[in-house]
């Protein structure tokens, strides 16, 4: 007699081939299987997905904030140049107004120098006629004192009489006043 032996359906006294797992374990770990799979996908994977989502939330809401602080620094930068350019606008018409009041104050002083240079000459001048007059005055009396001691003495009659002296004394300053221009005329004639 001839048996054929089936390898699912194993005879009661036969051997089992261990490499073949009984079929009770097989549907008992592909209803696990089904359970497990099911459990996983309503509790772990929505947990999962959530992580997932709010993962991708955070990046994007940092990416958007990223965006954002770039637009206000870009905005904060383009503020800072226009700033940075009126402040130096700004210095260079300070710098131009100082120049031009610098000038201006140079100015005055040299006028106000040049007129105070002016008035002390034109007061040294006055004073110096006005001591000069006095000195000729003074060169005059003391002159025609001593002419018209001298010439009472060559004379030998006194002329104490005040307008003959006063004529004497002009006559004479008079006679010295063109031999001197005489002689003045006669250095510069050759």
């Amino acid at each position: 007699m001839t048996t054929l032996v089936l390898p699912l359906a194993a005879a009661a006294g036969e051997d089992v081939n261990p490499l073949l797992p009984h079929t009770a374990e097989i549907i008992f770990g592909f209803v696990f299987l089904v359970l497990l799979a099911i459990a996983f996908a309503k509790v772990v994977v929505p947990k999962f997905e959530k992580a997932y989502a709010d993962r991708t939330a955070a990046i994007e809401g940092g990416m958007n904030e990223a965006k954002r602080a770039q637009a206000e620094a870009k905005a904060a930068l383009e503020k800072y140049n226009a700033q940075l350019a009126e402040a130096r606008q700004e210095a260079a018409k300070i710098r131009e107004d100082a120049r031009e009041q610098g000038a201006v104050i140079i100015a005055e002083m040299r006028e106000q120098a040049s007129a105070e240079a002016e008035r002390i000459v034109t007061h040294a001048r006055a004073q110096i006629d006005a001591e000069r007059a006095q000195a000729v005055t003074s060169l005059r009396s003391e002159v025609g004192t001593m002419a018209t001691t001298l010439a009472g003495r060559i004379v030998g009659e006194s002329l104490e009489d005040e307008a003959r002296q006063r004529r004497t004394v002009e006559r004479f300053l008079a006679e010295l006043e063109e031999s001197e221009s005489a002689r003045q005329a006669v250095g510069t004639d050759s």
